[in-house]
């Protein structure tokens, strides 16, 4: 402990982290001492590591949500952030600098340099966990490999460790005297928001906040934890947590959500719902253990077999795909949810990714990027690991060529249509027999629903049996290598 003569002051290094809550650099910090609460928007970071537009806005509301909990005295800073911290250090007379691992190759270089530099300069700088169950390096197999699929990883690796820890209480604030009350416009400052007014939407469907997050997490486990297994796969029910974005940026911790629904259940996480929810939370686990293990998974094949896969290049069909005219409607309303909102349900994340590299055969990482761009939770380890997943390139991939068919999945899950009507309502009119596949109708029913194709709503770009055909005939090319 510190006493009143020279006391400790610890720099906190916010990075995906931006909490009060359960923040283990933040509690040793206000344990210990002074509290020096940083935000760095670093500028030597490389260009596919830059925020999309999405996750910009969501950055923007998330940091002035976390200088409010500080009374508005949160240091925010842009440029090269071994510099800035050096200088903070010094400016502050800092002693400690604390902050919460990140495990993107690149973020894990830089952290390294800046731990050896400050060893050299006799500040104790040094990093926790504070977005992860399990640490990847803790997670192996008996012969200490890693593992490459994921039941086993999970079931036999995850669930075999020591618990993960408790969530920590908020701690008492302590901030140092050295720090004013300029984040607001410091924040603004920062540039994070266009120019233009584009995110109605996105303000329409989102609350930016540490509280929400604590709020959507007890509304999921009260109101649709129980139906999980099933209702997650109903784009238009509520049926999910929607807690993706808060976890990326860490206004929620995964072990905030590990325990509140063990402790909702009183530990019987057994039934169905639970037990599929956790198993989700050990994916989101999984993604970061491979990013770790296998680092260039967002820009290289897991299976190399698919360094030769011949892939398309056609900027109008990717265009198409981007602004969600297609023609296949369950497609189209997801690209438009996602352009709309900043979020996709996971269910047609799948059908609208194997549509890219299936039936037009356009590479993952044209998908990976647009979802870069326009997620509110985009995530290097979730995105580069889920769309590997879908173009079958990936860990844990099928022993087969998954190919989702998107009408007979529009009629499995949204039988009724109405996810399709929320973001194509030019098909609302159409009976539901043909509002998934509407070039199936004939001219009489569709003038009836004041629909021309071509005109009102695109004719499919693609022909589904045809285009099938095609990706198992590029998959076969390789699958003898």
């Amino acid at each position: 402990m510190s006493n009143s003569e020279n006391p400790i002051k610890t720099i906190v290094w916010f990075r995906q982290d931006l909490r009060i809550n359960d923040n283990p650099a933040l509690k040793a910090a206000c344990d210990n001492g002074e509290v020096v609460p940083v935000y760095i928007l670093d500028d030597a970071i490389p260009d596919k590591a830059t925020l999309g537009g999405a996750s910009s806005w969501w950055l923007h509301h998330a940091l002035h949500d976390l200088a409010k909990s500080f009374d508005n005295r949160l240091v925010v800073k842009s440029g090269n952030a071994k510099q800035i911290l050096e200088k903070l250090a010094d400016e502050h007379q800092a002693t400690h600098i604390l902050w919460h691992r990140m495990y993107e190759p690149w973020a894990r270089k830089r952290d390294a340099e800046i731990k050896a530099h400050f060893k050299d300069s006799g500040v104790a700088a040094k990093s926790l966990n504070g977005s992860l169950l399990w640490e990847p390096w803790e997670v192996l197999k008996k012969d200490d490999t890693p593992y490459k699929v994921y039941t086993p990883y999970y079931r036999n690796g995850c669930l075999n460790q020591d618990d993960p820890r408790y969530p920590l209480p908020r701690p008492e604030l302590n901030i140092a005297s050295s720090v004013t009350n300029n984040a607001a416009a410091d924040i603004d400052a920062l540039g994070l928001l266009p120019n233009i007014d584009w995110d109605g939407g996105l303000k329409e469907m989102w609350t930016v906040s540490e509280r929400a997050a604590g709020s959507k997490l007890h509304w999921f486990i009260d109101n649709a934890i129980k139906a999980y297994k099933d209702d997650r796969n109903l784009p238009a029910v509520r049926g999910t947590s929607q807690l993706s974005p808060y976890l990326h940026f860490g206004q929620i911790s995964p072990n905030q959500v590990w325990y509140a629904i063990k402790d909702a259940f009183h530990g019987n996480t057994s039934g169905e719902g639970v037990d599929t929810y956790l198993s989700e939370i050990g994916w989101r686990e999984f993604s970061y253990y491979l990013l770790y293990h296998f680092n260039d998974i967002q820009k290289r094949n897991f299976n190399e077999k698919f360094d030769k896969f011949p892939w398309r290049t056609s900027k109008t069909d990717l265009t198409a795909w981007q602004r969600g005219k297609t023609g296949i409607p369950i497609v189209d309303a997801g690209m438009r949810e996602l352009y709309q909102t900043g979020y996709m349900h996971n269910r047609v994340r799948m059908i609208v990714g194997s549509f890219l590299v299936k039936n037009l055969l356009i590479d993952w990482r044209e998908g990976e990027r647009w979802f870069w761009d326009c997620l509110v939770d985009a995530d290097t380890a979730s995105n580069s690991a889920g769309w590997q997943w879908v173009a079958g390139s990936g860990a844990d991939a099928a022993p087969y060529f998954r190919i989702f068919n998107p009408v007979l999945q529009s009629e499995k899950f949204d039988k009724e249509g109405e996810y399709i009507k929320t973001y194509c309502p030019e098909l609302s009119n159409l009976p539901k027999k043909y509002i998934h596949k509407p070039w199936e109708a004939s001219s009489e029913v569709l003038e009836k629903a004041g629909v021309t194709l071509g005109e009102q709503y695109p004719e499919p770009i693609v022909d589904l049996k045809e285009s099938r055909k095609r990706a198992l005939d590029a998959f076969a090319e390789i699958k003898g290598e």
